[in-house]
């Protein structure tokens, strides 16, 4: 796999590509958000710090999600829990607070290109896909083309970041049914990743704002969450 590092810290990122490397994956190390945006299109994985000297990781993060859903990984020493919430928004795959256990961090990273793997995966024969998008409402979810639509087929597209869909997805493929909510982070997250009940919340909340349909996603309190009646 090809991992892209951008850290400006040398003894951060010397620490970060050794690990990589020993694990087989090809690292390109930059220091800033210039030269990311010029590579990173040749990655498979983007680990982003985002105090960096000539701007801001979560510019860079915005600017990557209006042209590539490629996995990135935020690996920053900003804690609050405002920095946190803006990532995740901003379409971050995972947050993580330096300084980093590297053991942890080749854990968070193999969750994460799994789950992109499954993602680019065609659904399966016998999935919602296969009969067509899942319809809730006037929502429309496809989930072979990672669309959604509110006011019908023909209605507007619903621009939701990589994580705010895989949430989405694992309701739609079992629309009608409660959900539990550790089953969604295990689907989400992984089993791996620890501590992700915040990420969940954000992540459902920006979606019952952006599909705008009060009812059509239900928590179902104590147990997990429903889309449809």
């Amino acid at each position: 796999m090809r991992v892209l590092v951008v850290e400006d810290d040398d003894g951060v990122a010397a620490a970060v590509v050794d690990a990589l490397r020993t694990h087989g994956h090809a690292v390109l190390r930059v220091p800033g958000v210039g030269q990311a945006r010029e590579v990173v299109r040749d990655a498979d994985l983007v680990l982003l710090d985002l105090g960096l000297p000539d701007g801001d990781g979560l510019g860079l993060l915005r600017e990557l999600r209006t042209r590539t859903q490629v996995p990135v990984l935020v690996m920053t020493a900003r804690s609050a829990e405002r920095d946190v919430v803006h990532a995740l928004h901003l379409g971050a795959d995972d947050y993580l607070v330096k300084p980093v256990r590297l053991r942890e961090l080749l854990a968070r990273i193999n969750v994460v290109t799994a789950r992109a793997r499954r993602a680019a995966e065609p659904a399966g024969a016998d999935g919602p896909a296969a009969g067509g998008p899942v319809v809730v409402g006037d929502v429309v979810v496809d989930l072979a083309a990672r669309r959604v639509r509110v006011g019908g087929s023909d209605g507007p597209e619903v621009e939701l970041t990589a994580k705010e869909f895989d949430v989405l997805a694992v309701l739609a493929r079992r629309v009608g049914q409660v959900v539990p909510r550790q089953l969604v982070m295990d689907e989400v997250w992984g089993e791996a990743h620890v501590g992700v009940n915040r990420s969940l919340d954000v992540h459902l909340s920006a979606l019952r704002a952006k599909l705008d349909r009060p009812g059509v996603l239900v928590t179902v309190r104590g147990v997990g969450f429903r889309l449809g009646r």
